[in-house]
């Protein structure tokens, strides 16, 4: 499972400041029903979902992240109770997906995630954090280099349901 997982997905428009958006325009609920334009080059997803760390481990994220050469990495830290901690060094796009029995929360530690919901987008900087509930699908995407912690049920299957 530590192998990349090819998804296609959408290229997405810079954005800098925070702002919640309306996506009750044509072409983005057309988008959102996966009507969209495919990607000509769709992602490489690398999702690691093995165990990196331990309990009372040292976890150097800023050494994990320099390290990072792909647009796309999300490695499990450790667990905490039923959850997983993921590191998530993320650029471009996922693809709209949903979750039927697991909630996410996303911590964003440096850079810009833009969260797409069905009709608006949330926009978060460094420090800000936002939970999905759910079954509720979603998608999302960095428009530049940004580093995002997540914490979800262990049970999650981080491309979707």
């Amino acid at each position: 499972m530590n192998d990349p997982l090819p998804v296609r997905g959408v290229r997405c428009a810079r954005q800098l400041q925070p702002q919640v958006h309306d996506l009750t325009a044509p072409a983005a609920t057309a988008e959102w029903k996966g009507q969209g334009t495919p990607m000509s080059e769709p992602p490489d997803y690398n999702i690691r979902l093995d165990v990196k760390f331990g309990f009372l481990e040292l976890i150097d994220v800023p050494s994990l992240v320099a390290a990072c050469k792909e647009r796309w990495f999300n490695q499990t830290l450790c667990r905490v109770n039923d959850c997983v901690v993921r590191l998530g060094v993320l650029e471009g796009e996922f693809h709209w997906h949903k979750h039927v029995e697991e909630e996410e929360f996303f911590l964003v530690l440096q850079g810009t995630l833009l969260i797409d919901l069905e009709r608006r987008t949330t926009t978060l900087g460094p420090h800000r954090g936002f939970a999905v509930p759910r079954g509720v699908i979603h998608r999302t995407r960095a428009p530049e280099r940004t580093v995002v912690l997540m914490v979800e049920r262990s049970s999650v299957k981080p491309t979707g349901d």
